[in-house]
């Protein structure tokens, strides 16, 4: 137990998040190999087995799922310990916190303003947002309802927005209204929060069919096996906007109404520094990125709703 490093604990949460270790090597920088290594060590020190894992799929243990909570507090106090000391010697660069999604143009918007240090640590966005409001990171690019900005102090600015698709089995890759596709909710509240809650209102409103489940299958190839399960396209989630699709599967465009999701950058309403201020300021958006089209649709408290019905007008 003496020899665990806090780098261990990193790749853990990675291919917990991930449950897959070659994208969580991909995330992480390091070759696969040496991921592999570095958990089957920490397993050793720990003396418990984290994951299970063959050939084809991983899951956590219900050891493992039980130390992840406990992994992410840790991380977040030695982040949190490194922001203090660089803050008294005066160097401290803007933290940013994200999610899934940064701008390509990230570095060339911001170089002129401050020094920005893209923090490490992905996680979800209630999280991120919370990190923000207490002081762990600077500037968080998340999706937040209006509701939690005003719980946490926060200010947002849209950065970013997607346009989710459906996935389905078979060749046919027209248009999909809305209310024939599925959408997953996982048991997991902690991880899946934001996207359970997104899921649920267009699920509402759409009459599109939640379909629950338990096994984190919102991304990666346990999404992909429950699209082979089901009888209808289902949606995708913003973190699977970039993953390759097998070949027995399709995309195919949601309409009727077409789905969004935005992305914000969000900083403290007490927030003084010029440094961070600055990096807000370069990071501001121009255009709406497809959210004011007549057919758009965004959840009721979505903080960027008024702004694209305001365009229509």
């Amino acid at each position: 137990m003496a020899s665990m490093e806090l780098r261990q604990l990193r790749y853990f949460v990675a291919v917990a998040e991930e449950l897959n270790f070659g994208r969580a090597a991909r995330r992480l920088l390091i070759a696969g190999p040496s991921l592999s290594q570095q958990i089957k060590a920490l397993e050793r020190d720990l003396g418990v087995r984290l994951f299970d894992r063959d050939r084809r799929s991983v899951s956590l243990t219900p050891a493992g799922f039980a130390l992840l909570s406990d992994a992410r507090a840790l991380l977040e106090r030695a982040d949190d310990f490194r922001h203090r000391a660089r803050r008294l010697a005066g160097s401290e660069p803007v933290r940013l916190g994200y999610v899934n999604w940064l701008p390509p143009d990230l570095t060339a918007r911001t170089a002129a303003a401050a020094q920005v240090h893209v923090d490490a640590w992905v996680a979800p966005s209630h999280t991120q947002a919370a990190r923000v409001a207490e002081g762990g990171l600077d500037l968080a690019i998340c999706w937040l309802r209006t509701g939690d900005l005003e719980r946490h102090g926060l200010h947002a600015q849209l950065i970013g927005a997607d346009r989710l698709y459906a996935v389905a089995t078979g060749g046919d890759t027209t248009e999909v209204p809305a209310r024939e596709t599925g959408i997953l909710l996982d048991a997991d509240t902690t991880s899946w929060s934001s996207w359970n809650a997104y899921a649920e209102e267009l699920a509402g409103e759409t009459g599109a069919t939640a379909v629950r489940i338990s096994d984190g299958g919102i991304t990666g190839p346990g999404f992909f096996d429950h699209v082979r399960r089901c009888r209808r396209p289902i949606v995708n989630s913003p973190k699977g906007q970039t993953t390759p699709l097998p070949p027995d599967l399709v995309r195919r465009p949601v309409v009727a109404p077409e789905i969004y999701w935005t992305w914000s950058l969000v900083w403290r309403r007490t927030e003084v520094r010029g440094s961070v201020l600055a990096v807000v300021e370069a990071l501001r958006a121009d255009g709406h990125f497809g959210i004011d089209g007549p057919d758009a649709w965004l959840p009721k408290d979505d903080p960027h709703r008024r702004q694209a019905r305001l365009a229509e007008l």
